[in-house]
C-alpha cells in the first residue's frame, strides 16, 4: 500500500482516439505525443522544468524509437532523464505505478508519464537470418502478427476470450446485450455538448499535408451498437460468442497524467480540496490461452493490497478488448456488469494500446469525483495472458 504517491486532480489530459488509419495516422506517436504534451502544460501555464523525471509508454514502434524516453521529454520541454516502457494493454497502469512508486521512494518529487501511441501504419521489421534458405529475412508485421499469435502459446488474442467464454459458459446473447450498455455508457458521455469528455479531453493538432494541419477535438471512427444489428452478425471464429461488434478496434491518440508529492499535488491541482492518492497495484498472469480472466487476479491483488474489497469500490473501469472480460470479471468478483464502465470503456471508443488505460483511469477518476469521492479500481488484461490493476482514493 501507498501513502506519498498523488495526482493532482485535473492533472491529466486524454487526447481524443482516432480508429487507426483515420486523422492521426500520419504522425509519429512520439511526436505527437510529446507536443501535445507540451501544448497541454502551456494551457495550465506550467513550465514542463517542474519535472524531474518523465516515464515514456509506448508499444508500437515509432521512427527514432531508440531514443523515445528522452526525446519526448526534450520535445515537451523537459531536460530530464527519462525511461520507455511498454506491457501492452497495461503500459499506462504500470508506468503511473511505476511513476508512483518513485515518489513514495523520494526517488522522484515530480513525475510526468507520457503515453502514446499509433496503431495506424505500423513496423515492418526484418531481420537478418543468414541460415536461412537463401539467406531469407525474418519478417514481423507489428500490429497484425502479434494480434494473430502470441508466440509463448500459439492462438489468436481473440481465441484467448472464446476460451473464456466456454469455460465460464458465457453467451452470445449476454456479450450483445452488454456490448449494447457499453454503448449506451458512452452515449453518456457525449450528453451537454460532450460536458463529460470536456472535463479530461484535450485536442490534438494533427498533420494533414506537409503544410497543414488540424485540429481533432472528438473520439473519431465510433461505430453504433445496436441489437438488432450485432444480433445478424456472424461470429469472427465460427461457433464462438464474439462478433467484430463485441470487441475493440485498434486506434491512435495519448495521455498524460502527473504523480507527484501531497504537497506539490496540492500546489498544481484545480481543487486541492480533491486529493488522488495511488493506493496500490496488483498484477497477474493467468494459464495459456486465457488472457481474459487476467483482470480478475489482477484486481484481487491490487484490493488485497489495499486492504479493500471490492464492496468498497466506488467507481470501476476496466479495458476491455473483449466483452467477455467483463462478463467474467463480473461473475467472479460478484458485481453487476451494467454497473461499471460508466461514461465509456475501450470496447466502443477504440484501443491505442499504450494510452488505453490511462484514458480509463482518467474517465474513472472524473466519475468518481462527481459521485462525491471513494474509491476507484482499474483493471484490465494485456498480452501475454498477463493482466494489471490499480486502486486509487479520490477526495
Amino acid at each position: 500500500m501507498l501513502k506519498n504517491s498523488f495526482i493532482p486532480y485535473k492533472g491529466y489530459y486524454s487526447s481524443p482516439f482516432c480508429r487507426w488509419q483515420g486523422s492521426l495516422a500520419l504522425d509519429n506517436a512520439i511526436e505527437l505525443g510529446a507536443k501535445t504534451a507540451k501544448r497541454w502544460l502551456e494551457s495550465k501555464k506550467w513550465e514542463p522544468t517542474i519535472f524531474d523525471y518523465v516515464i515514456f509508454g509506448n508499444t508500437v514502434g515509432q521512427h527514432h524509437q531508440f531514443y523515445s524516453s528522452p526525446w519526448a521529454a526534450h520535445m515537451m520541454g523537459a531536460r530530464v532523464p527519462a525511461v520507455a516502457m511498454s506491457q501492452a494493454c497495461t503500459t499506462s497502469t504500470t508506468c503511473l505505478f511505476f511513476g508512483a512508486m518513485g515518489v513514495e521512494l523520494g526517488l522522484f518529487k515530480n513525475v510526468y508519464v507520457m503515453l502514446a501511441d499509433r496503431c495506424s501504419n505500423g513496423p515492418h521489421t526484418i531481420w537478418p537470418n543468414p541460415l536461412g534458405p537463401g539467406g531469407e529475412v525474418i519478417s514481423e508485421n507489428w500490429l497484425m502478427d502479434n494480434f494473430n499469435s502470441d508466440p509463448a502459446v500459439g492462438n489468436k488474442m481473440i481465441e484467448t476470450a472464446e476460451n473464456v467464454a466456454k469455460e465460464a459458459g458465457i453467451t452470445r446473447e449476454e456479450c450483445d446485450d452488454l456490448t449494447v450498455r457499453r454503448y449506451e455508457q458512452y452515449l453518456d458521455s457525449l450528453k451537454n455538448d460532450r460536458e463529460f469528455q470536456r472535463r479530461y479531453m484535450f485536442p490534438v493538432e494533427a498533420t494533414v499535408t506537409k503544410k497543414d494541419t488540424k485540429l481533432v477535438e472528438e473520439d473519431e471512427g465510433i461505430t453504433p451498437v445496436k441489437k438488432d444489428v450485432i444480433a445478424k452478425m456472424k461470429p469472427v471464429i465460427p461457433g464462438g460468442v464474439l462478433t467484430f461488434a463485441t470487441q475493440t478496434h485498434p486506434a491512435d491518440g495519448n495521455c498524460g497524467l502527473i504523480v507527484t508529492t501531497r504537497e506539490k499535488a496540492k500546489e498544481l491541482s484545480a481543487d486541492p480540496n480533491i486529493p488522488i492518492q495511488v493506493i496500490s497495484y496488483g498484477c497477474a498472469r493467468v494459464k495459456p490461452g486465457y488472457m481474459a480472466m487476467a483482470p480478475v487476479p489482477s484486481a484481487r491483488m491490487a484490493l488485497a493490497n489495499a486492504g479493500l474489497d471490492i464492496k468498497d469500490m466506488k467507481v470501476i473501469k476496466t479495458h476491455n478488448p473483449f466483452i467477455v472480460n467483463d462478463i467474467y470479471m463480473a461473475k467472479e468478483l460478484g458485481i453487476d456488469p451494467y454497473k461499471f464502465n460508466n461514461y465509456g470503456s475501450s470496447i466502443i471508443y477504440g484501443h491505442p494500446q499504450g494510452p488505453t488505460a490511462g484514458r480509463l483511469i482518467i474517465e474513472g477518476i472524473e466519475e468518481t469525483v462527481l459521485l462525491g469521492g471513494g474509491y476507484m479500481l482499474w483493471a484490465g488484461c494485456a498480452a501475454g495472458d498477463t493482466g494489471a490493476a490499480l486502486v486509487l482514493k479520490i477526495g
